[in-house]
């Protein structure tokens, strides 16, 4: 009788180990895919040719030194754009969470030649592969008259791939990106559902 209740103890010991490491592994998954890493699905085609509609991607929440030539994830809640003085005004955003570029960061200079096409950080051509024509044609009015534009610390300067077909930093309705609406970076597509 006490081999019985000793080999029931016993299962019952495994089971609830078990129990309890499935249990933790369950919760610290969803820790890491709360606050570190997330998988976002793209929308829209702002960032066609690099990503299309549909991408399911992988986000690094963590990541918070955003470089020229990052792909990050925003909450465009806010749009920040100059007025007619320069100074920096606060606007509504779009109200939707969006994928770009990272152009040019705080104290950085950029000018954009809509008639040529080109993006100039810091007077320096940048050199854009990523691009389908390779030029910036349109102005989205966020600051026309202000161009070349310095970024103000904490904040960031993105557009889309597709320049034709992106509301970006050159939109009044995104303007400047604030640090803090960065929700993260895109490390890599993870599924692509129209391969």
């Amino acid at each position: 009788m006490t081999d019985s209740a000793g080999k029931s103890n016993s299962k019952f010991s495994r089971f609830s180990e078990f129990t309890e490491t499935l249990i933790i592994s369950i919760f610290i998954a969803v820790m890491i895919f709360t606050y570190i890493f997330s998988v976002v699905t793209v929308k829209g085609d702002s960032m066609r040719e690099t990503l299309c509609s549909g991408d399911r991607v992988f986000v690094n929440m963590l990541s918070r030194d955003f470089a020229q030539g990052d792909i990050v994830i925003i909450n465009a809640e806010r749009s920040f754009t100059l007025d007619d003085s320069g100074n920096l005004t606060e606007n509504r955003g779009i109200g939707e969470t969006i994928v770009k570029r990272v152009i040019a960061s705080g104290g950085q200079s950029v000018d954009i030649d809509f008639t040529r096409g080109t993006v100039r950080v810091d007077g320096v051509v940048l050199d854009e592969k990523y691009l389908e024509n390779g030029l910036t044609h349109m102005d989205g009015g966020a600051f026309t008259g202000h161009y070349p534009v310095t970024v103000p610390d904490g904040y960031y300067f993105v557009m889309g791939d597709n320049r034709s077909g992106s509301k970006d930093s050159r939109s009044a309705e995104i303007g400047f990106i604030s640090e803090d609406s960065i929700v993260g970076e895109v490390m890599f597509v993870l599924f692509r559902p129209h391969e």
